[in-house]
């Protein structure tokens, strides 16, 4: 491959990398000053959050009303769910080994706050709230993911019953689909002057969180994710197309993974992670239904960060994290509260209560890890995020066949 086709393939991604690391010289530079630039982030956010409701229900009902033979349908969800607990389980794995070589708050001097827990919900009021909303303006909001993505499941059921895409309101909701990528087109041009704003607001209001007792944390966690990301991510692609899938994955999950870091939100990445995976080749009624379900479901980085929030919590408090009981409730844990996270950024503060109250601390632990929740949230998200392209590719090597990669270069 030659220096322009290099380009070429990689022109945006590094511009858009740029425009993040102007942004954060800018913030590290003028300080609390770089908050004047915080509007033109948040207007560039404000347009994604806008758009992701409309693009995840449309895409969904699409997908599942195009699907006239159902036994496709359960065969997608049910690799999904295979694949996001084996790769939840992969990462809960490695990052109970790296906290047990290099325990996250060793060393640290953190004097206790005063923190009062909420009441915690029941198991069965957290299933509802979690996949239903009372009201159908509920639905409009993108603090409801899973209840969006069930409606949307059920709107493209029916509308595989009554004519599927051949109906009119297929043909509508198709062409309707068509009409909010173009706008997600339209809105990405402005990402790297936006993404750039919003982290020199980020870097110039809480950099100087960055250093001091949460610093260990911080360079545990980080590395960690990036081991993560460069081992196993062309593993996960290896397996779903083999080389040429690992060449795909190498050459598309750029975009998504930027933009996830910059904007901690794994819904605010949908629409980049849709364009990655038309470029890798995966069918769009498979990154339809896994995109979104990844958005909320599909959550290895925010696993890696609850073992690590967990294992932190044990220092602080002179605990011993080890033995086969507390590793296995670590990661159960760490898995239900990356379930429980919605795609905002500020969403982990749900499973942070979790953390607290299902391993008995007392209540001055959620400060604790709600700083470092929001300190590892980027890296987190990041994986998150572009795990979920590198998700879609596996299903679709479970669901086509290993051959899906080649079929689609050929055709």
């Amino acid at each position: 491959m030659d220096k322009k086709k290099i380009w070429e393939s990689y022109r945006f991604p590094l511009i858009l990398l740029g425009g993040i690391i102007l942004g954060a010289i800018l913030g590290a530079i003028l300080g609390e000053k770089a908050t004047v630039l915080a509007p033109i982030g948040n207007v560039f956010i404000n347009l994604l959050f806008m758009v992701v409701v409309p693009m995840v229900f449309v895409s969904i009902v699409n997908a599942v009303g195009s699907m006239l033979n159902m036994n496709r349908l359960g065969k997608i969800l049910g690799s999904l769910i295979g694949v996001f607990i084996v790769t939840g389980l992969i990462a809960s794995v490695l990052v109970l080994v790296v906290v047990n070589v290099f325990p996250p708050a060793a060393n640290t001097t953190i004097e206790m706050t005063s923190g009062e827990m909420g009441e915690m919900a029941s198991v069965g009021d957290m299933i509802v709230s979690t996949l239903t909303v009372d009201d159908f303006s509920g639905l409009m909001s993108r603090k409801n993911m899973l209840p969006i993505i069930v409606a949307a499941i059920f709107t493209g059921l029916a509308v595989a019953k009554c004519g599927g895409q051949e109906s009119p309101f297929g043909k509508v909701m198709c062409n309707l689909n068509d009409i909010i990528m173009k706008i997600v087109d339209m809105i990405m041009k402005f990402a790297p002057l936006g993404l750039g704003a919003y982290f020199a607001n980020l870097v110039g209001e809480f950099g100087p969180q960055l250093i001091g007792d949460y610093g260990r944390c911080m360079l545990i966690y980080y590395p960690m994710c990036i081991v993560y990301g460069v081992v196993f991510f062309p593993l996960y692609a290896y397996f779903a197309g083999g080389k040429k899938g690992v060449k795909a994955m190498a050459k598309n999950i750029f975009n998504p993974a930027i933009t996830a870091f910059a904007t901690q939100s794994s819904c605010a990445t949908i629409p980049v992670n849709q364009e990655a995976c038309d470029k890798m080749g995966v069918p769009q009624d498979i990154s339809n239904i896994v995109l979104p379900m990844g958005a909320t479901m599909h959550m290895d980085g925010s696993v890696l960060s609850a073992i690590t929030k967990i294992a932190f919590l044990y220092g602080v408090f002179n605990m011993q994290f080890t033995g086969v009981g507390t590793y296995a409730m670590a990661i159960a844990v760490a898995v239900l509260s990356a379930f429980v996270l919605s795609g905002a950024p500020g969403g982990g503060l749900v499973g942070e209560m979790l953390i607290v109250s299902l391993f008995g601390f007392p209540g001055e632990a959620f400060p604790l890890i709600a700083t470092i929740g929001f300190l590892v949230d980027p890296m987190a998200t990041c994986l998150n995020a572009s795990g979920d392209a590198v998700a879609s590719m596996m299903i679709t090597r479970l669901v086509e066949g290993k051959d899906w990669i080649n079929k689609k270069i050929n055709g």
